[in-house]
């Protein structure tokens, strides 16, 4: 079948990007390019990301219009934030009904440090 060649063929070039390789589970990948993020990770590789619409949003920790979700670290991943020069995949755990995703954000909606609105 041509589409699934072409779904096939694409998801390899974006884990080509990335230098993502699957390995014993299969986690979607989800676009979160259009949210501005913030990276907050440990010296182990644990932490979470937290993403927003737009900055104020991210940063107005008191109205909650934000989402945060713990990175998925897993045994089986040999890493769980794959850093692209215009784009950085992480693994995230929904904490919803078991959901893990591959979130795909814009490097240049990167924050580095959330700033009181």
């Amino acid at each position: 079948m041509k589409l699934l060649d072409e779904y096939n063929k694409l998801e390899s070039e974006l884990h080509k990007y990335f230098g993502y390789q699957e390995d014993w589970v299969i986690i979607p990948m989800a676009d979160s390019t259009d949210y501005y993020w913030y990276l907050d990770q440990d010296s182990n590789g644990s932490g979470e990301v937290r993403f927003a619409e737009t900055l104020p949003d991210l940063a107005d920790e008191e109205a909650g219009e934000y989402y945060c979700e713990p990175i998925y670290t897993q045994r089986f991943l040999k890493k769980w934030v794959y850093k692209g020069e215009d784009f950085t995949m992480i693994s995230c755990d929904t904490q919803t009904d078991g959901n893990k995703l591959l979130r795909i954000f814009d490097n240049s909606k990167k924050v580095n440090e959330i700033l009181e609105p």
